[in-house]
């Protein structure tokens, strides 16, 4: 249950429109519900600003829906990260309105697009790094973010980034997704003065490391201002992302 709802719900008791009884049951989940086999966190948008996120891999698609159907009856934009085709299909045979991204493997459930504040760039380095990118992008706009999406603009070409130097130079704050050696958001961080989240990618040859090699260089970073989060983990990435482009919107 979100503010809004909570509100609403008070409302009703002061109008009479519900009971004391009734208020009781619908206050009942929180600040969380016992599945069982999950406590589902009602409370996380009233102190993170967004509803929880359900994590697909180790779980059942029946335990994945049965989290998303709760947490669907208080919010909008409830999201399934790491979800394959299987989940898409549970979450569809349960009637459960969403969209799916499978490139991105990731699932909303009760999708309300918005126009979004702000402005978050997501920059990826090669066509191999979409999949990272496009989920950072989905989950920021579904943050409530404006997103503007510059893809296939590695180092390898620095005139395809240089293009785009007005757009990231508006920015609140970039997402910068690399995979092989993860230069590009040292060379965003050095192009201009907006925090750069970066992001690395499993994207490479053999001594890529499985995105090792690519997460050592964004840490070794000599560009002020960016911080990194874990291999592929665009998510993670975008809800930092989210709470600096909404602290930036509040205070303009």
């Amino acid at each position: 249950m979100d503010r809004e709802a909570l509100r609403k719900l008070l409302e009703d008791l002061r109008a009479g429109r519900t009971d004391v009884d009734a208020a009781a049951a619908r206050l009942r989940g929180l600040p969380y519900e016992n599945l069982h086999f999950a406590k589902v966190d009602h409370h996380r948008a009233l102190r993170g600003g967004a509803p929880e996120a359900v994590f697909c891999p180790g779980k059942t698609p029946a335990q994945i829906v049965a989290i998303l159907t709760r947490l669907a009856e208080g919010h909008a934009n409830v999201l399934a990260t790491r979800a394959e085709q299987v989940v898409a299909d549970a979450v569809a045979a349960a009637r459960l309105p969403h969209v799916y991204h499978a490139q991105a493997r990731l699932v909303i459930v009760r999708p309300e697009p918005g126009e979004g504040i702000g402005l978050v760039v997501v920059a990826s380095a090669g066509t191999a790094d979409h999949p990272v990118a496009e989920e950072a992008a989905l989950v920021a706009e579904a943050l409530g973010n404006r997103v503007e999406r510059v893809f296939d603009c590695g180092v390898a070409g620095l005139h395809r980034l240089l293009h785009h130097y007005d757009l990231l130079a508006q920015a609140n704050v970039i997402v910068a997704v690399a995979g092989m050696e993860g230069a590009l958001p040292s060379v965003i961080g050095g192009l201009v003065d907006r925090p750069v989240i970066a992001v690395p990618t499993s994207v490479g040859y053999g001594a890529s490391f499985g995105g090792v090699a690519a997460l050592l260089a964004m840490l070794n970073s000599c560009a002020p201002g960016v911080s990194v989060v874990n291999i592929d983990n665009g998510y993670g990435a975008a809800h930092q992302a989210s709470q600096i482009n909404h602290l930036v919107e509040k205070i303009r």
